[in-house]
């Protein structure tokens, strides 16, 4: 088991934060970036710049923070900590405790989602440091993921029939793919895609967040070359939408949406393979298409993401099952309140107050 000491980033660390963090022992994840700490700025948020330092790697972590009257700092460290190993999760947390009460931080727990496969060795390992099973926030806490290193031939073979079957037609009956220029105009399109699948399909009782949300987002990524839209066009207006995160090496989809009553086969098809594609000229390895229904639930009709996952797994086959959000307790009795209560009303009281989601 490795040892760590924790340390706040120094202001170069910060300004190269990409750089560092796409150096991480997993590879970091686009909600550790620059770009997405500059949004949550914006959304309610406190950052921090966390430095873990092993004897034989560092990790780069963002840290969202907020605070609460009486009962302290809530830390979330969103995808991570970003370690090699689950064996090295509970001595980084330690390394993240003594940090906090050296510099008499007042934070009641922290919140984790290492990318982390999940096994019951994992939650062993997690349930034995003291950690307690939080509910998952992120949706791609079980994703599909697809390596996408072999020269496009082979990888389109590689993809299940139903996905390239799909793509394959699509592709003789003249669909057409466009990367969207990044404008005002676009990006409200898209949010209306999303928004109007969302309503249609989704029985997850999931909203999309606001147009600002989304605004923001979408240009801090385009406005660092690490962030995409595609568009299919049907009768002259955007007909499918994706929105495609190129972050070091993983590359994820990140949003998507699409008009109901479309007569072109396989253009949501073709949009990703046209992603995926253009992902690997820019140096990714995998591709993440971001949210599927547990592995052990892709065939329950019932759950909120079916239809997502079996659109997702006609091209790769399988699904990662990562452990996903656990709290580390570091002050018992405020934790303990904020689990009977606090939380609750927090999110509540965030959500009444300024129309977004706490998290």
């Amino acid at each position: 088991m490795s040892s760590f000491t924790a340390r706040f980033a120094s202001q170069d660390e910060i300004e190269h934060w990409d750089k560092h963090v796409t150096a991480n022992p997993n590879g970091g994840n686009l909600l550790q970036s620059a770009a997405f700490a500059a949004v949550k700025k914006n959304f309610g948020w406190d950052v921090r710049y966390l430095v873990l330092e092993g004897a034989e790697e560092s990790s780069y972590n963002l840290v969202l923070e907020k605070s609460f009257p009486v009962m302290g700092r809530l830390w979330y460290l969103i995808k991570g900590p970003d370690v090699a190993r689950v064996d090295d999760v509970p001595p980084a947390l330690e390394a993240i405790r003594e940090l906090v009460e050296r510099e008499k931080l007042h934070v009641f727990a922290v919140k984790i989602e290492p990318d982390i496969v999940d096994s019951e060795e994992a939650r062993q390992v997690l349930s034995k440091a003291g950690l307690v099973k939080s509910f998952n926030l992120q949706p791609n806490d079980s994703t599909a993921i697809l390596d996408i290193t072999p020269e496009p031939g082979p990888l389109l073979r590689s993809l299940h029939s139903r996905g390239r079957n799909a793509v394959r037609r699509a592709e003789r009956e003249g669909v057409e793919v466009e990367v969207a220029e990044p404008t005002l105009e676009n990006y409200r399109t898209m949010h209306a895609l999303m928004t109007g699948t969302l309503n249609t399909k989704s029985r997850s009782g999931a909203q999309v967040r606001s147009f600002e949300y989304y605004r923001q987002f979408w240009t801090e990524f385009t406005s660092r070359g690490q962030g995409r839209l595609y568009f299919v066009y049907e009768n002259g207006r955007p007909s499918v939408g994706a929105f495609v995160i190129n972050y070091g090496r993983k590359a994820t989809y990140k949003d998507g949406g699409s008009l109901q009553h479309r007569s072109q086969y396989g253009d949501s098809h073709l949009v990703q393979w046209t992603a995926i594609l253009d992902m690997k000229t820019l140096g990714c390895t995998e591709y993440d298409f971001c949210g599927t229904p547990p592995a052990d639930r892709l065939k329950d009709t019932s759950h909120p993401f079916h239809g997502l996952g079996l659109f997702k797994t006609s091209f790769t086959k399988s699904v990662t099952d990562f452990v996903g959000a656990w709290d580390y307790i570091i002050d018992v009795p405020r934790y303990t309140a904020w689990t009977t209560a606090g939380e609750r009303l927090a999110r509540q009281l965030y959500t009444r107050r300024t129309g977004q989601q706490f998290y």
